[in-house]
């Protein structure tokens, strides 16, 4: 297959066939490097060398109801992760400083749930007016599904970017979950559209789904127009339902980044949760076909160390991308560092990070 033609055909606007598409995903290990290198043209000339950095707090922990096969958080999960309610605003303001510190572009405040409680909204929305007062950090909230009147609430708070994940194709979406389906995550998307404000929607891969249904997520997210994509591979955590499940190779993964790089070319595109456990070795290769990632820990599961994904960013050839916007950073002293206030607020309270 040649790899290049089918990154002329994406530059030029045009979508992949479906044929095409699945020989993406099986592409052989000898013609990789070649798809790779076809797809950095793409992430070149939409992203340049710049490398988004997007870090994770988990602001609300475990207590849910619904039964997502792949969460630890998840009301049939035995998994022994942390549970506590929602953290206070000042543990939101040190997630911030922490997020500032390790040049994240983006802080994504995320609560475990169905939909947010009206006063667990009132509290998101009080805490990130504070944050944009401080720091010069987009923020980014995943809080479950949502209605429009939330979103423009959210929005007026100066969230500038949603996450709601349709997280597999509709025709696997009934093997992960019974509580909700797939429609009520089509609707959260739109309303986040429809609010005007940045929409960030991707998937979980590694959940059993085939070729086919890798391909239609893929397709699905193009027609949405969402902005942003996390592509997050299956950790199969001890106690939940998907715990066993576990068919991924480091190549399959760096097809399945090629695919969706080639069919949604100029969007974000974001190796999420399973990066070190499934890339490996393989991870700075993803650099070059995805231009965003997450440093630090992930809800309930540990990241690489923020000063090792530094380096291998720098020693890719990639720079972390500026956030979009600025603001005074007033717990900052003048002449005092980022890592000095960090150090003169140590005693503040860690985010819930399990």
């Amino acid at each position: 297959m040649p790899w290049h033609d089918l990154a002329d055909k994406s530059l030029n606007g045009d979508l992949l066939s479906r044929e095409e598409a699945l020989q993406v995903l099986a592409v052989p290990d000898a013609e990789l490097l070649d798809l790779v290198s076809a797809c950095y043209r793409i992430r070149r000339h939409y992203h340049g060398n710049r490398m988004k950095l997007n870090m994770l707090i988990n602001a609300k922990s475990g207590l849910c109801q619904e039964d997502c096969g792949y969460c630890s958080q998840s009301i049939l999960a035995q998994s022994g992760v942390d549970r506590y309610s929602l953290q206070s605003k000042e543990v939101l303001l040190a997630g911030a400083r922490q997020a500032l510190e390790v040049k994240a572009h983006t802080y994504c405040i995320v609560i475990s749930g169905r939909r947010p409680a009206e006063r667990e909204l009132d509290h998101i929305v009080d805490a990130v007016r504070e944050i944009r007062r401080r720091y010069p950090l987009r923020i980014c909230c995943c809080l479950g599904l949502l209605s429009k009147d939330e979103v423009d609430r959210l929005r007026e708070a100066g969230v500038e970017r949603i996450n709601h994940n349709l997280n597999t194709a509709e025709n696997f979406y009934q093997e992960i979950c019974s509580t909700h389906d797939y429609g009520d995550r089509i609707d959260t998307v739109k309303a986040v559209k429809q609010g005007g404000v940045s929409s960030c929607s991707g998937g979980i891969l590694g959940m059993g789904e085939s070729d086919e249904q890798i391909a239609d997520l893929a397709y699905s997210l193009r027609e949405l127009d969402v902005d942003s994509i996390p592509l997050n591979f299956l950790i199969p955590i001890a106690g939940t339902p998907l715990g066993g499940v576990e068919y991924l190779r480091p190549q399959k993964c760096l097809a399945i980044l090629c695919l969706f790089r080639l069919i949604n070319p100029s969007k974000e595109i974001r190796i999420a949760g399973g990066r070190e456990y499934h890339l490996r070795s393989l991870q700075p290769l993803g650099f070059y076909v995805a231009d965003s990632i997450f440093i630090g820990d992930y809800l309930t599961t540990r990241g690489e160390l923020p000063e090792r994904d530094l380096q291998m960013i720098e020693d890719a050839g990639f720079v972390p991308a500026v956030p979009p916007r600025s603001a005074p950073v007033q717990d900052y002293a003048p002449g005092i560092t980022p890592a000095e206030t960090l150090v003169a607020n140590a005693s503040a309270p860690e985010p819930g990070n399990s």
